[in-house]
């Protein structure tokens, strides 16, 4: 049986600007043993090429389809519901060109969905607007609702979670995620290498989106402790992942590889 790899990205690969200690490895250790792999990321800002430029100056070997966003995820789910629609959009380029690329235009006024993606100048005008439009029958679309995003040096700013849940407040509106944890953004980056629910393994560092959504769907899962999951979370999830590891640099081991390839014999480093 073939296995591929979904990948979250920042505290697994890397971590502010410096990749993870063996990360790089990891990943010419995938590419030069042809498992298919696929980096997911819950950030809908910048175009898979963007994110693509970053990891190869990190000195990551990979390629645009190697990238797959909530931005591209939510994109395909509306096509799929409603094709050649009309969005309002909050939020930044990834995500519209992501909406380009499918056929929807994006409009001021009477959209069929009203979209919230991450962005950085967020203004109170364009929440107005947005909710105002779903008052009036536009739906209400989330790339995803994480509530804040590191951004290094142990600080955060507001995630899209955090607007998306005031538009919520406002309207009396739920809105549809389409990010992780979401079965629909995992189920198509499962279809995207083209493997069974059993060939699928999530490296992951966050409980409540990597593992849970990947667990739900019955994919092997790991977590790693180098990212926003410690080992004083664990005991607040009624759920576990397969495999806990420090880092990504554990999996160079062929004993701990083989042993997540065919889901056996659950690790946890030492000292856990």
């Amino acid at each position: 049986m073939k296995k591929g790899f979904l990948i979250d990205m920042d505290g697994v690969i890397y971590k502010g600007k410096e990749p993870i200690p063996g990360a790089v490895e990891f990943i010419d250790k995938l590419r030069g043993e042809n498992y298919p792999f696929l980096f997911l990321t819950n950030n809908s800002q910048r175009t898979s090429r963007d994110v693509c430029y970053k990891l190869r100056q990190l000195g990551f070997n990979v390629d645009d389809e190697d990238i797959f966003t909530c931005g591209m995820a939510t994109a395909r789910f509306l096509a799929s519901k409603k094709p050649s629609g009309t969005a309002y959009v909050i939020g930044e380029g990834g995500l519209l060109n992501e909406l380009h690329k499918v056929g929807y235009s994006i409009v001021d006024d009477n959209p069929d969905y009203v979209i919230i993606g991450e962005g950085r100048t967020i203004m109170l005008e364009s929440v107005d607007k947005a909710i105002n439009m779903v008052m009036n029958g536009a739906k209400l679309i989330a790339t995803n609702l994480e509530p804040n995003c590191p951004v290094g040096n142990g600080k955060y700013r507001a995630g899209c979670g955090a607007f998306v849940a005031m538009l919520e407040f406002a309207t009396g509106k739920q809105a549809f995620s389409v990010g992780k944890p979401s079965p629909v953004m995992m189920r198509m980056a499962r279809k995207t290498l083209q493997l069974t629910t059993a060939e699928t393994i999530m490296i992951g560092d966050t409980m409540s989106t990597d593992i849970l959504g990947a667990g739900s769907m019955g994919f092997t899962t790991v977590l790693t402790l180098s990212g926003v999951t410690k080992e004083k979370h664990l005991t607040q999830y009624a759920y576990s992942p397969d495999f806990i590891i420090k880092s990504v640099n554990d999996l160079l081991t062929e004993e701990l590889f083989n042993s997540v390839l065919h889901r056996q014999n659950e690790y946890v480093p030492s000292g856990l």
